[in-house]
């Protein structure tokens, strides 16, 4: 059985885990997501967005 889950949903359930059990505040959560906003928009988007595809290849099993 195949379960198909949207990354940002995987990172968002991270995240409210990191709030709940080790005790992140929700102000640093928030610094961190909008580092991601800022980051998509320069020049290492690309690069960022390649490498998380790679990984998730690499832990799927799926080579092109």
């Amino acid at each position: 059985m195949t379960v198909s889950l949207p990354l940002v949903f995987v990172l968002g359930v991270i995240a409210w885990a990191a709030i709940k059990f080790l005790g992140v505040r929700l102000w640093v959560a928030a610094v961190i997501a909008l580092f991601g906003f800022w980051l998509s928009h320069t020049s290492l988007a690309p690069s960022v967005e390649s490498g998380t595809r790679s990984g998730v290849d690499a832990v799927n099993g799926t080579h092109d």
